[in-house]
């Protein structure tokens, strides 16, 4: 169960770091490295939040 959400947690992190580094390309706001790496915990988070939130934790 903790298997799936970690999965789960992790392909939403490197999701949001590779939107990321399209919208770093538009504004050269940050370095890559430092984009990539907020997006990806950012990402990561909120994916454990909406699990925790939607009951994913408990064991059906």
């Amino acid at each position: 169960m903790i298997r799936s959400i970690l999965v789960s947690a992790f392909l939403t992190g490197i999701f949001c770091a590779c939107f990321a580094v399209g919208v770093d390309w538009l504004t050269d706001m940050l370095q890559r490295g430092q984009v990539v790496a907020v997006s990806f915990v950012s990402g990561f988070c909120g994916s454990l939040f909406a699990s925790t939130v939607l009951g994913r934790w408990r064991e059906k």
